[in-house]
């Protein structure tokens, strides 16, 4: 039998292709397609034949043919392909037997073996809002078909600023976000809504009375409207930074060094009035401003550390002359009660006696004109 084929194959001008339950064929004659050979044994004319091979290990059609094959022979691409197409703002997600296969990008045609499938799929209109549901964004990830996608992270305690070409900023709370990347470009913002801290470190201002201070300031802030705050300024923390600045500057500028000694928290509830009025426009809230350090010239602190000494030496001065005043006028007092009280005069006496007689072993003590102790008195411990 295979004697008499080979035969009429040779009289006929044929040949005969094998094809597997895994190949299909792409039979050409004389350049043009002709027809698509599946498993099996075929006998085909030899004159102008040339072939394709394709396993159908690799379900999606890839040819230089594919276009001309959609072009010029649908009937071939309906009995054996499963044809995907997208419009211009269109996501087909393919599906092979249930699970995600393939994504279709935008204004694109793709051609799967229908034998090798099934295959259903599913189309998303992405003119509007790029954005995938989670579930569907983790299915892809797990089947490894990312390319097309762009994740943003927002950690707990930030929002994201998110601007698709540069345009239309909307707000993400902490979460986990997928997007389509289809040529345009996602760009997220982090910004921290918790409470932070900044310093202003060694400011040089000059006061009204010509004295040079360098000061410390600090002051807490959070950003209450993320999207205001993005949209003002380039850096509101730098924003903050220079707002202290001048600030301080300029409240500072308008004292003279003893006014500022004397009432450092006027001068901190002034300037920082200024801040939060500046700050509340850009959505930032300013909490506790504090002037920390104010620091002098080596010769200014010379000079004021032997002011405070000579004041100081004067209060201790006045002090001590109201209280020897006041010790002068009770010894008067005392003096007046005894000239006219002898029995308290005697009183006091005895009182100077038994003191005495405390601290020696043997006293003995003459009475004056009186006689009222003529004995010797002996007093011991």
């Amino acid at each position: 039998m295979q004697l008499i084929d080979l035969v009429t194959d040779m009289v006929l001008g044929r040949t005969r292709l094998t094809a597997t339950e895994t190949e299909r064929v792409i039979v050409l004659r004389d350049g043009k397609l002709a027809d698509i050979l599946t498993a099996g044994r075929h006998a085909v004319k030899r004159r102008g034949l040339s072939t394709q091979w394709h396993d159908l290990e690799h379900p999606e059609f890839v040819s230089d043919y594919a276009l001309a094959l959609m072009r010029n022979r649908p009937d071939l691409v309906a009995t054996h392909f499963t044809e995907v197409a997208t419009g211009r703002d269109e996501v087909a997600i393919v599906y092979r037997d249930g699970r995600a296969f393939a994504v279709v990008t935008p204004d694109q045609r793709r051609l799967f073996w229908t034998e090798a499938g099934p295959w259903t799929s599913t189309l998303l209109n992405v003119a509007e809002d790029t954005r995938l549901e989670m579930s569907l964004a983790q299915r892809l990830m797990r089947s490894g078909l990312s390319a097309a996608l762009t994740r943003v992270e927002v950690p707990a305690g930030k929002v994201a600023v998110l601007t698709v070409d540069g345009a239309d900023p909307k707000l993400l709370d902490a979460g986990t976000y997928t997007f389509w990347n289809l040529g345009r470009k996602h760009d997220a913002k982090l910004v921290d809504m918790r409470w932070q801290s900044r310093e202003v470190v060694g400011q040089d201002i000059l006061t009204r009375d010509r004295v040079t201070l360098r000061v410390n300031v600090t002051a807490t802030y959070r950003i209450t409207d993320a999207l205001v705050a993005v949209g003002a300024v380039k850096d509101f923390g730098e924003t903050l930074h220079l707002a202290l600045q001048l600030a301080f500057r300029k409240t500072l500028g308008a004292v003279t060094l003893d006014q500022l000694l004397a009432d450092k928290v006027s001068v901190n509830a002034e300037a920082a009035e200024l801040v939060r009025a500046e700050m509340a426009g850009l959505g930032v809230e300013v909490g506790e401003i504090a002037l920390k350090d104010v620091i002098l010239p080596g010769e200014m602190r010379e000079i004021l550390n032997q002011v405070v000494a000579a004041q100081k030496e004067a209060e201790a001065n006045v002090i001590r002359r109201r209280e020897e005043t006041n010790a002068t006028r009770s010894l008067l007092n005392t003096a007046k009660v005894m000239a006219e009280n002898p029995v308290m005069l005697r009183l006091k006496e005895l009182e100077a006696l038994e003191v005495i007689a405390g601290k020696v072993e043997r006293l003995t003590v003459h009475n004056g004109t009186e006689g009222l102790m003529s004995d010797v008195v002996r007093l011991r411990d």
